[in-house]
């Protein structure tokens, strides 16, 4: 199982941060997500630009603290967390994805795979929130 966290902190309020990620119909600050379909109150679908899949089922919603969810696609099926906590400066968030490939052959690439799609998410998350407006003292 390949395993990766990031943690960063983010001159912006905490509600607003959670509003960004947990929000499913305004994804338009991904850059990596074509579209996402609702499947139910708990479970969603992302697709990647390329029209690639991934389903998701939310296993716990704690506003403004944590999200959590179980994914699978054709590749991979795995956990996600994201805790979110108010400090002095901003916000700080620790994601923590844990997957465990389907293909042999993937398994020496996946967390360099994961390493990369949380960069990702977190320079489009940066830009969200200053698109959104920053925490100000």
């Amino acid at each position: 199982m390949a395993t990766a966290k990031v943690k960063a902190v983010f001159a912006c309020d905490v509600k607003k941060v959670w509003d960004i990620v947990t929000d499913l119909k305004e994804y338009s600050w991904r850059s990596d997500i074509e579209r996402i379909e609702i499947l139910s109150g708990s479970r969603f679908v992302e697709y990647t630009k390329d029209g690639y899949a991934t389903t998701f089922t939310i296993t716990a919603k704690e506003p403004l603290k944590r999200w959590e969810f179980d994914l699978e696609n054709t590749n991979m099926r795995g956990h996600w967390t994201g805790i979110f906590s108010w400090q002095e400066n901003g916000t700080a968030i620790e994601f923590t994805e844990e997957v465990a490939v389907k293909k042999f052959f993937l398994k020496p690439f996946a967390g360099m795979y994961l390493k990369k799609q949380q960069a990702a998410y977190i320079a489009d998350l940066r830009q969200a929130c200053r698109d959104g407006g920053d925490f100000k003292n």
